[in-house]
């Protein structure tokens, strides 16, 4: 399996651009899916996600057991913790140009890191490859998400599924599609046969060498 590249990051945050570029700035407010967010705290939150791991690991000393500190707050009880805010004047194109600026910072920050850095991150110490297959996971979980508040259709590519599929969740079956496959990694699916993976879900950051 070849791995997961700065390519690919750019690759996903492109794929969703695209297909949410032409959402009416008034109908960001209906949940994304089943989660507790609106879409605009959505995809707020992505664009925190994919800044947040461009900074840990383009770090020269990476914090091996916490994130750098920014500060992190929620807007209200129950939202995400965030460190970057839009303007909420920002609309539709204010939030996917604020999702494009901060993919360019992942995929470059993954493209420039020697591959031996390692930075903190909840889920296990990672390396570039790893930030940059979560910044994709992200990316096309939370797109999901927001396909489902705003009743879009959304299908990523089987391959970019995989690659990160096989980088963050090894114990994932290989015998399934990998789009299907990765929504039941992280509780948004069922697979037929294996048992649903609900809130409880984590991936595995850690390189394949050190787990």
């Amino acid at each position: 399996m070849d791995p997961v590249t700065g390519d690919d990051v750019t690759a996903s945050v492109s794929l969703l651009r695209r297909s949410f570029s032409d959402v009416p700035d008034s109908a960001w407010r209906v949940a994304a899916g089943d989660l507790r967010w609106s879409c605009w705290e959505t995809l707020e939150h992505l664009v925190d996600d994919l800044f947040t791991y461009a900074i840990q690991v383009a770090a020269s000393d990476p914090p091996r057991d916490d994130v750098v500190p920014f500060d992190y707050r929620t807007t209200r009880d129950g939202g995400p913790a965030n460190s970057l805010f839009l303007q909420p004047s920002a609309g539709t194109a204010g939030l996917l140009q604020a999702l494009e600026v901060c993919g360019v910072f992942l995929a470059t920050a993954v493209r420039d890191a020697p591959p031996d850095r390692r930075a903190h991150h909840g889920y296990g110490l990672s390396d570039p490859e790893g930030f940059a297959a979560m910044g994709v996971v992200e990316t096309l979980v939370h797109g999901d998400d927001l396909a489902r508040g705003l009743q879009r259709p959304w299908a990523p590519p089987a391959d970019l599924c995989a690659r990160s599929l096989h980088r963050l969740f090894p114990h994932a079956p290989l015998e399934t599609e990998p789009w299907p496959t990765l929504l039941w990694a992280t509780g948004r699916g069922s697979l037929p046969g294996h048992p649903d993976q609900g809130d409880g879900w984590r991936w595995d950051a850690r390189p394949a060498v050190e787990r």
